[in-house]
């Protein structure tokens, strides 16, 4: 039976609380959006930065089992969402979905890990959920012995995945401490290689979306992928994805990628977390938030990728907010990379394709 989620559900926003009640480790967490990435609230909160005086009124608190996702600005667009593990407060900021005894937490949480909250805001500058974009939601509500059967099923899954990332992480690190091996801290250059700008790297650099048809290289064809920030999930993006995430679009006019070229997400919320980077195995087109880098002779296109993620976090702290959270594009392009020799770029790159075989295997 179908039911809409404000049938059975609260649907609650978080609240602004003074400093003076918040301390850094005895009470009622205080949840922020930001406290979603802390270690261990990768599925259930059981941790903030902020604690609440106990004392705080009962109609601030989100008791256990609530759903709690990010309502406001760029970080809807990371589609977290989490599990209180007991009665917390949150900010405003922060959304609760506090189910009925006719639903499962768990039931409740899964469902919602299927719906893209980056489709759902309403058209503001600052983007924002409501109730009335929440409540009306139709979930399939059944017994509550079958809500646990898959609960059960959904959790041994989550367990597989678990492990699967772990295991991918381990790659990634063994990935990044082998360019450190063999070419020092990409920053610092403490091995001395010649270095260059990032622009002076490239044949061409250009950003997405809907340019002239006038352009003798933008691609009307259609049936091209239209690839946005929310499709940067993988650091190559291959022909089994765009089916997956069904990028492909008619009639498109935006100018096409050539294939093995850099695409980096410069316009995202999720940029306050991480740096999107992926390379195209095939051809695709990309929208305004992707700038697209076509490297030259100097430098292999897997290498320079490598070098964006190396210098992640540098790259991040300058990220400023607009109406959405932007990399400064002119200091991006004036960046300086380090140039090793071809043949040494090469032998990192025979590097990443025996660990692509490895994650592809296991």
């Amino acid at each position: 039976m179908k039911v809409k989620i404000g049938d059975i559900c609260t649907l609650k926003s978080g609240t602004s609380l003074k400093e003076d009640i918040l301390n850094e480790s005895n009470g009622v967490p205080y949840i922020k959006v930001s406290d979603m990435n802390l270690v261990g609230n990768e599925k259930y909160i059981v941790r903030a930065n902020s604690y609440a005086d106990e004392s705080i009124s009962e109609k601030m608190l989100f008791p256990e089992g609530t759903v709690l996702f990010p309502k406001r600005g760029g970080a809807i667009g990371t589609n977290k969402k989490r599990i209180a593990s007991k009665a917390v407060c949150a900010d405003l900021n922060t959304m609760g979905i506090i189910p009925s005894d006719k639903i499962r937490p768990l039931y409740l949480y899964y469902y919602f890990q299927n719906i893209d909250f980056g489709t759902l805001y309403n058209g503001s500058s600052v983007p924002q959920i409501n109730n009335t974009d929440i409540a009306p939601m139709e979930i399939n509500l059944i017994p509550l012995e079958e809500q646990d059967d898959i609960v059960t099923l959904l959790e041994k899954t989550d367990d597989i995945v678990r492990k699967r990332k772990e295991e991918l992480s381990a790659l990634d690190d063994l990935i990044k401490a082998r360019f450190v091996e063999l070419f020092g801290d990409a920053i610092h250059n403490d091995k001395g290689w010649e270095t260059d700008t990032v622009e002076k790297l490239c044949k061409e650099i250009y950003g997405g979306g809907t340019p002239s048809k006038s352009h003798p290289e933008y691609y009307e064809d259609g049936n091209i992928p239209w690839v946005s920030s929310k499709d940067m999930k993988t650091d190559v993006l291959t022909d089994s994805q765009i089916k997956i995430n069904q990028l492909g679009v008619d009639n498109s006019t935006a100018r096409m990628v050539p294939v093995n070229s850099v695409i980096m997400v410069i316009r995202s919320g999720i940029l306050k977390h991480t740096l999107p980077v992926a390379i195209n195995a095939v051809p695709i087109t990309v929208n305004q938030d992707l700038k697209v880098f076509i490297p030259n002779e100097r430098v292999l296109t897997r290498f320079l990728a490598v070098q964006f993620k190396m210098h992640e976090k540098d790259i991040l702290s300058g990220v400023r907010a607009v109406t959405a959270d932007n990399i400064e594009f002119n200091s991006l392009k004036k960046r300086e990379l380090i140039v090793p020799p071809i043949e040494l770029q090469q032998e990192y790159v025979t590097f990443l394709e025996r660990i692509d075989k490895s994650k592809f295997d296991s």
